[in-house]
């Protein structure tokens, strides 16, 4: 059998292969791009769900000052809470390692291809260190971390407002 090593992305060099190399290539490139498109598409569906939660935990905080009352299953929510921004602060970062992970490999892709548009891109763009382009996770992460003090100060409130220290209904 007349295979060559493996010596990363291309595992079977033209020769190696036959004619349908270039095509099958292509092919490939296509699936591999709508791939990191998906893991975006995924990170956007992750970041409204968890934003929503977030959101409707931060509501219930308001129930108190309806009447309902400030008690111990007030707590629950901060309990909650703190540990959906955590994780949505590490689901974020996950999919920003797995799209960076997948941007090297669609590079690599590249050097085979006539025209190199991601890696062009993203020279263009200062590799989101620049004016015109700020990479999205760089903002995003923040905003987990944002409710995650968030709840922290408010579970800091029920705490003193349950042992009479304070009270935050006046």
């Amino acid at each position: 059998m007349n295979e060559q090593p493996d010596h990363g992305l291309i595992r079977k060099e033209k020769e190696f292969y036959g004619d349908s190399f270039v095509p099958d290539l292509l092919e490939q490139y296509k699936l591999y791009v709508q791939s990191a498109e998906n893991v975006s598409a995924r990170r956007v569906s992750s970041n409204r769900y968890l934003l929503a939660l977030n959101a409707a935990l931060v509501a219930l905080y308001g129930l108190q000052s309806t009447g309902f009352g400030q008690g111990y299953w007030m707590l629950l929510i901060p309990v909650i809470g703190i540990p959906v921004s955590l994780f949505w602060y590490l689901i974020i970062r996950s999919h920003s390692g797995l799209n960076c992970i997948k941007f090297i490999v669609i590079h690599e892709f590249e050097q085979h291809l006539p025209a190199a548009m991601y890696e062009h891109e993203w020279q263009l763009a200062e590799e989101g260190r620049g004016k015109t382009y700020q990479a999205v996770t760089r903002i995003e992460w923040r905003i987990p971390i944002l409710f995650t003090v968030l709840h922290v100060v408010l579970a800091i409130m029920i705490v003193l407002a349950i042992a009479g220290i304070a009270d935050w209904t006046n």
